[in-house]
């Protein structure tokens, strides 16, 4: 089995485990797994626009290496693949970091992330639901060092495989209780909080993988004596459907 399938066989069995848990230990016993917009999240987010960004991304790289030659130069082609990936991990998890955390301070930024906070139903194929844009800025930022670098090409075949399982398990409807882990590593206990319609500002919990980040730059939320009540926008409502939540970014009104 190759490297790419066997990734893909990792993602889809995740995908079937977090299903199971949500029913098996759900932390919001209301939700249910065809939710609102389900096919919109699976159909369009998840498989078709997926898809066609990572051609997009990939020929923006390819244009921006052929530019450049850095490639070439195999900067950190000699590292072992175990440093790579943890060294690229660890840095693009700090720019997603800083990156969320301005999408939620400045107007223009915050209009690419509307609709991935738009679900009312935060589960494993919520994370899906980001904007063409915020995924082309994030994905190109992410993958081109890898490229332009000289990594090893199975770098990036574990970055997708772990991207994609930990968007899913932060996002889970799982009733997780992590302990000290949650001090270092992120997860629903504290991405649930993000999405939580009572919190007006969203300032907190930032962290896609690693928790660190929150808790050094002071922006970590996590009680235990309390639910969110609901999910989704506060102040506003953000249209139904991947076509019109697309449009909705470049309305000549401004909310926030």
């Amino acid at each position: 089995m190759s490297a790419q399938s066997l990734s893909l066989a990792i993602i889809v069995a995740a995908a079937f485990i977090f299903i199971g848990l949500e029913r098996r230990c759900p932390y919001d016993k209301r939700q249910v797994v065809f939710r609102d917009e389900f096919w919109s999240d699976l159909l369009l987010y998840t498989f078709v626009q997926s898809y066609f960004l990572g051609l997009a991304i990939t020929s923006l790289i390819q244009w921006i290496d052929h530019g450049t030659g850095l490639s070439r130069l195999a900067l950190v082609s000699r590292w072992p693949i175990w440093f790579q990936f943890t060294f690229f991990l660890i840095s693009h998890d700090l720019y997603i970091y800083a990156f969320h955390r301005a999408q939620h301070r400045f107007k223009w930024l915050w209009r690419l992330h509307e609709a991935h906070h738009s679900t009312k139903d935060v589960d494993w194929l919520s994370g899906s639901r980001s904007h063409p844009l915020e995924i082309m800025v994030n994905q190109t930022i992410e993958f081109a060092p890898l490229v332009l670098l000289g990594a090893d090409p199975l770098v990036a075949i574990l970055k997708i495989t772990v991207d994609a399982v930990w968007g899913m398990y932060i996002h889970t409807n799982i009733d997780v209780r992590s302990g000290r882990l949650q001090y270092i590593l992120n997860g629903p206990e504290m991405h649930r909080w993000h999405h939580a319609k009572e919190i007006t500002d969203g300032n907190l919990n930032f962290g896609t993988k690693l928790a660190i980040w929150d808790w050094m730059f002071r922006t970590a939320y996590l009680p235990h004596a309390k639910k969110p009540t609901a999910y989704g926008m506060y102040g506003y409502e953000v249209p139904r459907g991947y076509f019109a939540q697309f449009l909705f970014a470049f309305r000549k009104t401004q909310y926030m």
